[in-house]
C-alpha cells in the first residue's frame, strides 16, 4: 500500500491555497484529501489534513503564511482526514479559533480543545473575518451531522467538504482534466461510500437541499475530496443525483482483503 503523499501547496484562485494530499484506496483508486488557506484580513485555515502527515503539512503551511497569523480554522467537521494537524495548529497559532457548531464543539472536547478556543455558528449564520464574510452552510450529502461548507462572499468559492468528492484512478490538477464518465463514476463511488444513506433519498428531496449551494452560483467549487472545480456545478450536482441509484457501497472482509493484498498466510497441513 502506497502512504499517502502531500502535494506542494499552491495558489487556486483568489485569495486561496490548496493544500492537497492523495491517499490511495486499495483496489479503488486515489482520494484527494484537501485543506485550504483563504488569505482574508483575518486569515482562514480550512481544515488541517491527516495526522499521519502533520509534520508535512504544518511545514508547508509556514511557507504560504506566518501560522501566528491565523485567526480562524474552520473545521468542516471533526473526522481523522479533516483535524489531523489540529492540535499542532492551535499551538502555532494562539489567537486562531476553531470555527465549528455545537456537536463540533462536542467532539473537539473529547480531543481535549478547550472551549474558549472554539467559535460556535450554525448553518445560516455568517463569519466576519475583516474584509468579506464567510456564510455557514449545510452540503447536500455528508457523513457526519456537524458537518458545516462554506461560501467566501468575496471570492466566491464554495468549500464543499466532503460533497462532490471523487474516487479517481490518478491524482488531477483540475476536476475539468478529468474524464467526465471517470468523474461520474468517481463520484457515485465516492457518494456510496461516505453517504451510503443517498441511496434511500428521493430525487425531489436530493434537489431541494442541493438549491440553495446551487442559487450562490459560486465561482469554484473546492472540496476537501475533489480537485478544484470551475464551470462543473451543472454536472456535479448531476453527479450526486445520479449516485443516489448506486448501490451503498460493500468493502472487503479481512480474508478478502488480505488475499487482495497478499497478505494471506499459507494454509498449514
Amino acid at each position: 500500500m502506497n502512504p499517502p503523499t502531500l502535494l506542494p501547496a499552491r495558489r487556486v484562485g483568489p485569495d486561496t491555497d490548496l493544500f492537497s494530499t492523495h491517499a490511495t484506496l486499495p483496489g479503488l483508486g486515489v482520494l484527494p484529501i484537501n485543506a485550504y488557506l483563504i488569505h482574508a484580513r483575518e486569515p482562514v485555515l480550512v481544515d488541517t489534513g491527516i495526522g499521519a502527515l502533520e509534520d508535512d503539512f504544518v511545514a508547508s503551511l509556514a511557507e504560504r503564511i506566518d501560522p501566528a497569523d491565523l485567526r480562524w480554522i474552520w473545521l468542516t467537521h471533526a473526522d481523522p482526514d479533516h483535524l489531523g494537524a489540529l492540535r499542532a495548529v492551535l499551538d502555532m497559532a494562539p489567537r486562531a479559533r476553531v470555527v465549528t457548531n455545537y456537536l463540533g464543539v462536542g467532539k473537539l472536547g473529547l480531543l481535549q480543545v478547550p472551549p474558549e478556543r472554539t467559535w460556535m455558528i450554525n448553518p445560516g449564520q455568517t463569519l466576519d473575518v475583516g474584509d468579506r464574510h464567510l456564510q455557514a452552510l449545510r452540503p447536500p450529502v455528508y457523513d457526519a451531522p456537524e458537518t458545516m461548507a462554506l461560501f467566501d462572499t468575496r471570492t466566491r468559492h464554495l468549500f464543499s467538504s466532503d460533497c462532490f468528492g471523487a474516487v479517481l484512478a490518478e491524482p488531477a490538477l483540475a476536476a475539468a482534466d478529468v474524464a467526465s464518465a471517470d468523474l461520474r463514476e468517481g463520484m457515485a463511488l465516492w457518494a456510496s461510500i461516505d453517504s451510503p444513506w443517498l441511496a434511500q433519498v428521493e430525487h425531489e428531496a436530493l434537489a431541494a437541499a442541493c438549491r440553495p449551494l446551487q442559487d450562490l452560483r459560486p465561482a469554484r467549487v473546492l472540496g476537501s475530496h475533489l480537485p478544484p472545480a470551475a464551470n462543473l456545478d451543472p454536472f456535479l450536482y448531476a453527479a450526486i443525483d445520479s449516485a443516489r441509484l448506486r448501490s451503498p457501497f460493500v468493502g472487503p472482509d479481512q480474508q478478502a482483503f488480505e488475499q487482495a493484498m497478499g497478505l494471506a498466510q499459507p494454509a498449514t497441513a
